[in-house]
């Protein structure tokens, strides 16, 4: 049995310790906010916090979680900027087919919480999820919104 702190809440999870998290978040755990799309962290679909990291939960074994707390799309609206970054994605329109988004807000909120006002530069060189829609810049002007 693994412990695990997530979105504030404890678990124990019976699971492979080289069992990615972003399966034992979908599969064992029903947190499907998060995203499978590449399997490699290339796209960033499965993007989670790892003690406020943004982390590409595909390619983390569970193993090496330890003690960090893990937050997942479903909670990220708890956290003050995380609201407003949600906010923003909501007033601007920002997702077509939406897919890519709880990985896109989380890479926002991670950026925002590190970065509380932002460049255009820091704007591109954390926010490098894929988006197939090529909504790039409704995320980035989105990005810009919450950090007013």
């Amino acid at each position: 049995m693994v412990s695990l702190t997530i979105n504030g809440r404890h678990y124990s999870v019976d699971a492979e310790p080289d069992t990615p998290l972003l399966f034992v978040l979908r599969d064992t755990l029903g947190l499907t906010g998060t995203k499978y799309g590449c399997g490699i962290a290339q796209c960033g679909a499965c993007t989670v916090h790892l003690d406020g990291q943004a982390t590409r939960s595909c390619q983390v074994p569970l193993a090496s979680v330890g003690t960090q707390a893990i937050t997942t799309i479903e909670a990220i609206e708890q956290d003050d900027v995380g609201r407003k970054v949600v906010e923003a994605w909501v007033a601007l329109q920002v997702p077509q087919c939406g897919y890519c988004q709880s990985g896109q807000v989380m890479a926002a909120t991670a950026l925002l919480k590190q970065t509380p006002h932002p460049t255009d530069g820091d704007i591109a060189d954390a926010m490098t999820n894929l988006c197939r829609c090529g909504t790039y810049n409704a995320i980035a002007a989105a990005v810009r919104q919450a950090a007013a």
